[in-house]
């Protein structure tokens, strides 16, 4: 698995529990949801991605989106 699909690997897990936790805890997690289609729109505009950092760090091969 290379950083560019872990990377998207990571934000539908993160989608998902915030879906997860809206339904059992209450509508504040939705700000969870927004952080994360925020940081997704950030990194398609400029290429940054800290997620993908931390995943290249850990010994992910590059892809063709984060190097």
């Amino acid at each position: 698995m290379n950083i560019d699909r872990a990377v998207l690997a990571f934000a539908a897990c993160m989608v998902l529990l915030s879906a997860a936790l809206v339904w059992f805890y209450g509508p504040v997690w939705l700000l969870l949801t927004g952080f994360v289609g925020l940081n997704m729109l950030q990194s398609s505009v400029t290429g940054f991605c800290p997620a993908a950092i931390v995943f290249k760090a850990l010994g992910c091969p590059a892809g063709r989106a984060f190097r």
